[in-house]
């Protein structure tokens, strides 16, 4: 396989760039060991400065490098390393033909108008559960479900195992003709500070139990005002803090309780299921598989795994979940009875899959129910009768008038491609609006908000996502509390996770268009859940793949490598170059002369415009030592603002899986004042050290939905576990007009180019969207 072309170190102790240099070639690479284990850095209990900030990245820094199959100690959450990369990202869809029998074979369509009597008739013997308000279909099921454990009326063993003849069937997508929709929820108020009292009352709790008191803060934070009642009453509860591991919860709980406490105390054993699936939502499974969950539970010394996910399923820690059928020999004797009656041999249906047993948390199962059911009703009451063939006709390029085409006859629509194909939304865009519609665009960041504005040509169409749930940027609300807009495009929806994707489609208004577009070979998103895979996967809305290649040297070596390959590209202006280096501190050196130095003097780019991407924020050459190293040179200082100083670049972690990049302006008694793209923003003393640190060096998870006119990716020696497909094209994709590889891993780069794909995500998503009826099932 031939490799990147690159440069040589300059003379003189510069990085001027000079000859391509190909580093070794990727054949006969031997593959990393599957699991790489936590690196520790993120393991202390008491919260380390920036240790949210760095958490925001979702797995954060975990999971790239680490498999989603196996957790800590045999379990199905591997431990999230704080010196690994981020998130495990999404897979691009297959793109499996639909298995749907053909409408032709006249045969084959009485075969299925068969199938479909028999499945009515399983339907029909059970009837609905009452919801809860606010939700529909299963999700309010869920809801309710989980409110009857609770409140006590039910215990949930009812709910652990139930048969599949019990589960309600689920509520068809509503009709164009609906009743108002309830005002849509407004935007969770911002956490209020925890009072003296509260702190004072956990402090105590701490000391007595021997943890740091540093604790404090997060504890209250995280289990409320009474955070020190429950902690004296269930010590266990302590690992619901983020940072804190088994072993120090242990460690706390014996300190309080002494013998009366032991490996199979009920309360440690659910705490231990929270913590496992709380675990795997950062590497982004919203459910993971009963088996490995038990797994996880024998690794850390629990006796009986099946009946602590039992009581933990009892007490509402968990909810269960079954994928795929299972009959009772009744209801497989009537199907063949009824299958024969219609010519139908008894193995001519369907094959069943097998029975997988889940668990997952309640609010990723509420989350994913609710979407589900959220983008069957704008799929089906989206007015399928527009003529948009005018505008259209006037689109910029083919794959943007398909777009506006696709658009203009479906409620959702899912859309691919790389960063040229951005232009083809914005040309959406401005056609609906030249309709009469009410269209807008929503990015992750205040850096893609810009660039879609430029290619609209209208700032007022382009929000971005936080702003627009919240009120700040847009269209606002209608009277019945939904967003008022008529057509809104996401742009890089890998980024969007279950959660965040909940609260958007439940403030769309029935007939509103959706539209997810985005690139399905970047990392995915830094919360739970795969949505915009899930929905390629599932196939329930029209496609659209852009034929608009990334252009430039960049773009070419970008292409390949989402399609595994690493090739060498011409670079005549020196847009593509690599540093080879020997060992981390070699890395930190030339990163920080590339960035002061090289890339100013040979391609007229501030400092300021050049982004600084690693694997992990710990190890030898991670974002802590890269931005240390960075901030001597760049902007030296006493870090008089609780470490920063005016000119620091940071980034700002207002909620987790949030990055905000920003630049220091000043600090007073209110807090440290901060310049977030022309957005500015306080941030209170008491959260600075906790949701702000240096931001000139990034992890791809940060990075990811933004670019810079040029983008240092360093790959120090301990780097090569955290690599995969999805990390490279994330990280090589971030520059604009020039990217720099400085380059230590050898045979590393290459083969995880051609051979370590997306790590899988558990979510449910896909199958509820492929339970839905289509459009036309629905007429």
């Amino acid at each position: 396989m031939t490799a990147l072309p690159g440069e040589t170190p300059g003379t003189g102790g510069t990085d001027t760039p000079q000859e391509a240099v190909s580093p070794p070639d990727g054949a006969g690479a031997q593959e990393p060991p599957a699991d790489t284990g936590p690196a520790g850095d993120g393991d202390a209990v008491a919260a380390s400065p920036g240790a949210e900030a760095e958490a925001g990245d979702a797995a954060g820094d975990g999971a790239e490098a680490a498999g989603s199959a196996s957790a800590e100690d045999g379990s199905a959450a591997r431990e999230p390393s704080a010196d690994a990369e981020d998130a495990a990202g999404t897979r691009a869809a297959d793109a499996s033909p639909d298995a749907g029998l053909s409408e032709a074979q006249a045969e084959l369509a009485a075969q299925r108008e068969l199938r479909e009597r028999i499945e009515q008739r399983k339907a029909a013997k059970t009837g609905p559960i009452a919801a809860g308000a606010g939700l529909s279909g299963t999700a309010a099921d869920l809801l309710a479900a989980v409110r009857a454990v609770e409140s006590g009326e039910r215990a949930g063993a009812a709910f652990y195992a139930p048969p599949a003849a019990a589960q309600a069937p689920r509520r068809p997508a509503p009709s164009a003709a609906q009743p108002p929709r309830p005002p849509a929820p407004e935007a969770a108020p911002a956490p209020q500070a925890a009072s003296p009292e509260a702190l004072d009352a956990v402090r105590a709790v701490l000391a007595e139990g021997g943890a740091p008191e540093a604790l404090a803060r997060p504890a209250v934070g995280t289990l409320g005002e009474q955070a020190a009642g429950l902690l004296r009453a269930d010590p266990w509860q302590l690992l619901a803090v983020p940072g804190v591991r088994p072993e120090q919860a242990d460690g706390f709980a014996r300190a309080l309780l002494g013998a009366d406490c032991g490996p199979d105390d009920r309360r440690r054993t659910a705490a231990l299921v929270g913590w496992v699936l709380e675990r795997a939502a950062l590497q982004g499974h919203t459910a993971l598989d009963a088996e490995a969950v038990r797994a996880a539970l024998a690794g850390r010394a629990v006796s009986d795994p099946e009946a602590a996910v039992r009581d933990a399923v009892e007490e509402g820690v968990a909810l269960l979940f079954q994928e795929g059928e299972e009959e009772g020999p009744e209801e497989a004797g009537a199907d063949a009875a009824e299958a024969e009656e219609g010519g139908l041999a008894p193995d001519a249906g369907t094959p069943r899959e097998p029975v997988r047993v889940l668990l997952g948390l309640d609010r990723y199962a509420l989350a994913e129910e609710s979407l589900a059911d959220g983008l069957a009703r704008l799929v089906n009451t989206c007015e399928k009768a527009a003529d948009w063939a005018e505008a259209a006709a006037g689109a910029p390029s083919p794959s943007a008038a398909e777009l506006i085409r696709t658009s203009a006859a479906a409620g959702l629509v899912a859309h691919t491609g790389g960063e040229a194909a951005r232009g083809e939304p914005a040309a959406l865009i401005a056609a609906a609006r030249g309709l009469g519609l009410r269209a807008f665009g929503a990015a992750h960041s205040e850096d893609g908000r810009r660039r879609l504005a430029a290619a609209t040509g209208d700032p007022d169409t382009a929000v971005t996502l936080a702003g627009l749930l919240s009120g700040a940027q847009g269209p606002g609300r209608d009277e019945d509390g939904a967003l008022a807009l008529d057509l809104l495009v996401v742009l890089d929806a890998p980024q969007l996770d279950v959660e965040s994707a909940a609260v958007l489609v439940e403030a769309l208004a029935d007939g509103a268009r959706l539209v997810l577009s985005g690139d399905p070979g970047v990392l995915g998103s830094a919360g739970a859940g795969r949505v915009f895979a899930d929905v390629l996967a599932a196939r329930t809305c029209p496609q659209v793949v852009s034929r608009t290649p990334d252009p430039g040297p960049i773009g070419e070596l970008v292409s390949g490598i989402g399609i595994g390959e690493l090739n060498q590209v011409d670079a005549p202006g020196k847009e593509v170059v690599i540093v080879p280096v020997r060992n981390a501190g070699e890395a930190v050196h030339r990163t920080v002369q590339l960035v002061a130095d090289s890339v100013p003097r040979a391609f007229s780019i501030p400092s300021g415009e050049t982004q600084v991407i690693t694997v992990g924020h710990g190890g030898a050459a991670g974002t802590r030592v890269l931005n240390e190293a960075l901030k001597q040179r760049l902007n030296p200082g006493p870090g008089r603002f609780g470490g920063f100083d005016p000119g620091d670049r940071v980034v700002h972690v207002p909620a987790p899986g949030r990055a905000v990049p920003g630049v220091v302006r000043s600090a007073d008694a209110e807090g440290l004042h901060l310049d977030c793209g022309g957005v500015p923003v306080v941030v209170p003393q008491e959260r600075v050290e906790s949701s702000v640190r240096h931001g000139w060096a990034l992890s791809a998870h940060q990075a990811a939905g933004m670019r810079w006119p040029a983008a240092v990716v360093v790959l120090p020696g301990d780097a090569a576990q955290g690599l995969s497909r999805p990390w490279v094209y994330t990280a090589f994709g971030r520059g604009e007009r020039h990217l720099s590889v400085v380059h230590g891993v050898d045979q590393a780069l290459p083969h995880a180019v051609a051979q370590i794909p997306a790590q899988e995500r558990t979510t449910r998503l896909r199958p509820l969207l492929e339970a839905l009826p289509t459009p036309d099932a629905a007429s």
